[in-house]
């Protein structure tokens, strides 16, 4: 299973988010876009996954704090517990045996990050 997480700001675009993706490999193959809960419902983010035709995976921010990510940002370590909601979106969704295919990418705008998965989904 190949998921993309995502991590944004409340405000992103598509245009953000979708050069993100791009910039960590692009969307074939992918099986979902994930972020964290309280995320899951913005705007931008419902959008891309439409035009991908995948669905949304929200993380609980209490799973994502439980991963291990190789990017490690201090804002991101103090509000979420973890390096990168990206990376741990998209390890936590892919499921055991899940490793990132591409580590965390960022919009021009730094408005959105994005990074890939692979796993076995369950």
């Amino acid at each position: 299973m190949k998921v993309a997480g995502l991590g944004f700001k409340r405000d992103v675009m598509v245009a953000s988010l979708r050069e993100a993706l791009d910039a960590a490999g692009g969307s074939d193959g992918l099986a979902a876009v994930a972020t964290v809960s309280e995320k899951a419902e913005t705007a931008a983010l419902q959008a891309l996954a439409c035009e991908l035709n995948v669905p949304v995976r929200p993380v609980p921010a209490d799973v994502l704090a439980g991963v291990i990510t190789p990017t490690q940002s201090e804002f991101i370590r103090a509000k979420f517990g973890t390096g990168s909601v990206a990376e741990a979106a998209a390890l936590a969704v892919a499921g055991r045996g899940a490793r990132l295919v591409s580590t965390r990418t960022v919009s021009q705008d730094r408005m959105a990050s994005a990074a890939i998965a692979e796993g076995d989904g369950e």
